[in-house]
């Protein structure tokens, strides 16, 4: 049986347990990838809480800054050319950025897990997927190699697939199923926290639904709190409870499930809304957000949606601050206090129901 030549993780001086009352929290989180001609500000200045047994969305285009928000809370931002300028990322009430390498080990797969976007090239051609399962539980538990096989085993099981077919190879399994072996490394020692990075992209609609959910159910089952990062509201609406909403590396709109989708407060937002289909209006046509995301090395000062934006004014090229609809509900965006855009807004929420 193959395992990776590391010598079991033990306790490491200064490691402390907290209690807190968020399985995650993101403080000011920034992230830049400095090239050797410009900088590529990945993530700007965003903020987030995750409560036990919680599942947070995060939508945005491509670009976004999902993934690079998903490696910093890892501490996994390639460096070089990826840095984290600045911020503050507890897991469990525990400080990752201040972490030791010996520290982190004992965080990640543990504490904390992510599914990556890709299964095809997260799994390891050469080891079997039931070796892969036991390596992350032989590391972090305290078992044999034996004993972490079988509870490897009972992991495929979990997901959905015999666990006769953990001494197979990767190429052996359908997209799907990959997929599925993917969660069941994730979720091998029972983290706390789970980070999904476009868990079913790459997947058909009819698997898509399946993986979901698994991951719903598995979630309720073990109590784990949830990060869905996707493009799809779909998903968002199917799985998550409260939704952050990015744009250019900020979360210009933040809330409850319910805030989010029926009262969506961002021109980016509603933008997002109007380019899905509608049973309701089947033959209107879409509204798709004109223009590109901007150029993540030059961006302005003020709110970077405006070129895109059809309530922009001359005000938006100042620096944003978040405005509170709610106790739960705010929006980055100074449209926000004119009364005409919240008569437009409700026209195009109307119009994508």
């Amino acid at each position: 049986m193959l395992f990776a030549k590391k010598k079991k993780i033990a306790p490491t001086a200064g490691y402390e347990e907290k209690d807190s009352d968020y399985v995650l929290e993101v403080r000011d989180l920034v992230v830049h990838y400095e090239l050797e001609n410009e900088t590529v500000k990945a993530v700007n200045q965003i903020s987030f809480q995750l409560k036990k047994g919680e599942t947070l969305g995060l939508v945005g285009e491509t670009g976004a800054g999902k993934t690079s928000t998903a490696l910093a809370i890892l501490n996994l931002v390639p460096d070089p050319p990826g840095v984290i300028k600045n911020g503050e990322i507890l897991v469990n009430g525990k400080d990752v950025r201040s972490m030791s390498p010996m520290e982190l080990e004992k965080v990640r797969g543990k504490d904390i897990s992510i599914i990556f976007q890709d299964p095809m090239t997260s799994l390891n051609p050469v080891m079997t997927v039931g070796e892969q399962i036991a390596e992350s539980i032989f590391l972090h538990e305290d078992v044999t190699r034996a004993e972490s096989f079988e509870k490897a085993r009972e992991m495929l099981e979990m997901v959905g697939i015999p666990g006769a077919r953990a001494d197979e190879y990767p190429h052996q399994f359908s997209g799907g199923m990959k997929q599925r072996v993917v969660i069941a490394i994730a979720l091998a020692c029972n983290p706390r926290c789970l980070l999904a990075d476009e868990p079913t992209t790459a997947l058909d609609v009819t698997i898509q639904a399946q993986v979901l959910d698994m991951m719903n159910d598995l979630k309720m089952r073990l109590g784990t709190s949830l990060v869905m990062i996707t493009h799809d509201l779909g998903v968002i609406a199917s799985i998550c409870d409260t939704v952050a909403v990015m744009y250019a590396g900020q979360i210009v709109e933040y809330g409850t499930l319910e805030d989010v989708f029926n009262q969506p407060m961002h021109p980016y937002t509603e933008g997002l809304f109007n380019s899905l289909p509608s049973m309701n209006h089947k033959e209107g046509k879409l509204k798709p957000i004109p223009g590109y995301m901007p150029d993540p090395t030059k961006l302005p000062e003020g709110c970077a949606f405006a070129p895109r934006c059809r309530y922009a004014t001359k005000d938006c090229s100042k620096p944003l601050k978040p405005r509170y609809v709610s106790d739960t509900h705010y929006v980055l965006c100074d449209a926000y206090d004119n009364p005409q855009f919240h008569i437009e807004l409700q026209r195009g929420g109307e119009a994508c129901e």
